[in-house]
């Protein structure tokens, strides 16, 4: 099996460190990841339920870290550019 990026917790605890991803960087990734599904298709690798199975995990988690990192994104960028909603 692949080692998985920690990109749902933005924190690498085995190694005690804060990673920041930017939505770029998890797209790039997740663009990475839909790239070798389509190779594993075209190489016959796709029959490697396995194998299969972990690569859609993974690309399921990174589409769900980018959405969330793409919103507080925005969301960050709003409050900069307006100030915070109070009320």
């Amino acid at each position: 099996m692949r080692e998985r990026p920690a990109y749902a917790s933005l924190v690498d605890y085995s190694k005690g460190i804060t990673v920041i991803t930017t939505a770029i960087d998890i797209h790039t990734h997740l663009l990475e990841l839909q790239a070798e599904r389509a190779l594993a298709t075209i190489e016959g690798i796709a029959g490697n339920s396995v194998y299969m199975a972990d690569l859609e995990g993974e690309i399921e988690a990174t589409a769900r870290a980018y959405v969330a990192a793409a919103v507080t994104e925005i969301a960050t960028l709003r409050a900069e550019l307006s100030g915070p909603r109070v009320g």
